[in-house]
């Protein structure tokens, strides 16, 4: 038997469940690649399904997996967690450390398309057709029970790759996303670098553009998004009533919850990951 591709990095029991930490060479970044996944107790019996979590900008793959309180309630339900890192690291392209402005460097879950970017930058592809296939066939998860949710960039990754890959996932939710990065500094920039400068492309990667373009609603069964009131990105560049009037449009079942007093940060996630877990579970039994 071949080696499984995956390098286990460490392991933590947590709840009768395994924490673990991987890393693998990606032929689609060209790069080593780092992620986390937590397998619940039932994991142990058999495949269970799945919930990919797509941190913020600032993140690692152990972010959510420390901060987010989420491996209680997925033991519980039986939900395994998948959290990879956020983008490429160490290709030493002029100005990848820009990220932290949010700029160029922040991977934004999408393939670029232009120099010198479009080598590493295949975050999309990445998940898509190596990362999600390569855990399927090395480690007990169902992929055909498969949920996406993410926090601002990765809230717009979320939203946007469940879009553009009709039936891959089966339920969907976000914490504070960049609803339209089309129409935000944030996404003009990052888009910019990476798409060019024809913004006739950026609709792409704009979940609100996706969403308005579909024929029907494509997640039925609802589509839950929870924004804090002080969150202090909300009104230049995260903008969830567009994509409310985009769900409106089409039919979409949309819950979008806006909290007074909570800001962009994980103690907003932490308030709110068991109705996002609950909500992932009813749809992946």
């Amino acid at each position: 038997m071949n080696p499984s591709p995956l390098q286990l990095l460490s392991e933590h029991s947590c709840f009768d469940g395994l924490q673990r930490f991987y890393q693998h060479a990606s032929s689609e970044i060209g790069l080593p690649m780092k992620l986390s996944v937590y397998l619940p107790p039932q994991a142990a019996y058999g495949p269970v399904p799945a919930v990919l979590y797509l941190a913020g900008l600032t993140c690692t793959e152990e972010t959510f997996m420390v901060k987010a309180g989420a491996q209680r309630l997925a033991a519980e339900l039986g939900l395994a967690l998948i959290a990879p890192d956020t983008s490429p690291r160490g290709a030493g392209v002029a100005g990848e450390a820009d990220a932290w402005d949010f700029g160029v460097g922040a991977g934004f879950y999408l393939d670029a398309t232009q120099a010198p970017w479009a080598k590493y930058w295949r975050m999309e592809s990445y998940l898509m057709h190596e990362l999600l296939p390569l855990l399927g066939q090395s480690l007990p998860l169902d992929c055909r029970r498969l949920g996406i949710t993410g926090h601002s960039m990765g809230g717009h990754g979320a939203l946007t790759l469940a879009l553009r890959h009709p039936g891959r996932f089966k339920s969907l939710s976000a914490f504070a996303p960049i609803c339209a990065a089309s129409q935000c500094p944030w996404g003009h920039k990052a888009l910019g670098h990476y798409l060019g400068a024809d913004q006739t492309t950026w609709a792409r990667y704009d979940a609100s553009a996706l969403m308005s373009g579909m024929a029907a609603a494509p997640f039925p069964g609802g589509i839950l998004i929870d924004q804090g009131l002080a969150d202090k990105f909300l009104a230049e560049q995260l903008h969830p009533e567009l994509f409310e009037a985009a769900c409106a449009r089409v039919g979409q079942p949309l819950t979008l919850r806006r909290h007074a007093g909570y800001d962009h940060g994980y103690y907003f996630i932490v308030s709110f990951m068991a109705d996002h877990l609950a909500h992932h579970a009813r749809a992946l039994r």
